[in-house]
């Protein structure tokens, strides 16, 4: 070989060199962090419409993505350790299935990412500057919990016209719910309702709670949404049939579990809407930058089992606005 053919190659080696260095380096798989306070067993139809969000986008679980689950299992105080993992794992961002595990997730940091799946009130909880600009590390969706138990107050008068003293069943160590006692207050003042607010903070004070609405001869009831209400629906279903109170909730799964009827955002839909967000950050956007989005898809479930069982004869004008009729 002459010198200026060994040159030649020598110089196509080093050419070559980097390229082949950059076709052998691992392309780095994007990890996202879950966090939920409720048992991920009970919110099971969101975190599969979460997935399938993602599937959406091209982002499939174990190929090109991955997600470290976690849940508080309704055990408030285990979220920050949680977060604390999460945030040990370097993941990229955090997708919170509740507003407690993202106000968790927030107090440990201000600089990785965090996505609502839902969300009452961020606003009011601080959460975001406001909804158009967020302005911190935290975006995502909200369930409109402003605004529906007001909503809520008209249809439970509807499916019972002679209600007079309206119960309403709450979490004070929920923010959002502060919010929501304004608006049913609100609308119970404009149909001269009498409003019973019961403050449950633990499953085990749920009996006791009812057992005074009882004695108070409430005649109608409001559940707020509440992840550990969530967890104990069937519980609470069966103590409002006990009690013969006809109830409206803010969770689907509610009337689906035995309750009378449930007005809600759809929150499948926002489940599947939070991976457009982690979609957007993974390519680059700031959340401080991406509005807080309001629910534009809403469900109203009657359970007509429960109706009978009551014995309420629920009126036409509901059943033709119902998006599920469960016989």
């Amino acid at each position: 070989m002459d010198r200026r053919a060994f040159i030649g190659e020598v110089f196509v080696g080093m050419l070559a060199a980097p390229l082949i260095a950059l076709a052998q380096q691992p392309t780095t798989i994007p990890r996202i962090g879950f966090l939920s306070f409720a048992p991920l067993s009970s919110i099971t139809a969101r975190t599969e419409a979460f997935r399938q969000g993602l599937s959406d986008l091209g982002y499939v679980e174990g190929r090109n993505i991955t997600i470290d689950w976690r849940s508080a299992d309704d055990q408030r105080d285990r979220l920050p350790a949680l977060a604390v993992e999460l945030v040990g794992l370097k993941v990229s961002l955090i997708v919170t299935a509740e507003e407690p595990a993202a106000l968790a997730s927030r107090k440990v940091t201000q600089t990785v990412p965090i996505v609502m799946a839902q969300s009452g009130d961020p606003v009011v909880t601080g959460l975001a500057a406001s909804l158009a600009r967020p302005g911190g590390n935290v975006t995502g969706l909200t369930t409109g919990a402003f605004e529906l138990p007001s909503k809520e107050v008209g249809l439970l008068r509807e499916a019972v016209p002679k209600l007079s003293r309206l119960a309403v069943l709450s979490n004070p160590d929920n923010p959002p719910n502060s919010t929501g006692l304004k608006s049913i207050g609100a609308a119970a003042r404009a149909l001269s309702l009498s409003v019973l607010v019961h403050d449950v903070r633990d499953a085990s004070a749920l009996a006791a709670a009812f057992a005074a609405m009882t004695e108070e001869r409430a005649d109608g009831l409001i559940v707020l949404p509440d992840p550990m209400f969530l967890t104990q629906r069937a519980q609470i279903a069966e103590l409002a049939e006990r009690a013969r109170l006809p109830a409206i909730y803010g969770i689907p799964e509610h009337a689906r579990a035995g309750g009378l009827m449930s007005y809600a955002a759809d929150r499948t839909a926002l489940f599947r809407h939070a991976a457009t967000y982690v979609d957007k950050i993974l390519k680059g956007a700031k959340p401080a930058d991406l509005p807080v989005e309001q629910p534009t898809k809403f469900e109203f479930v009657i359970n007509m089992k429960t109706a009978k069982a009551l014995g309420i004869i629920v009126p036409q004008s509901l059943l033709v606005r119902a998006d599920e009729v469960i016989q």
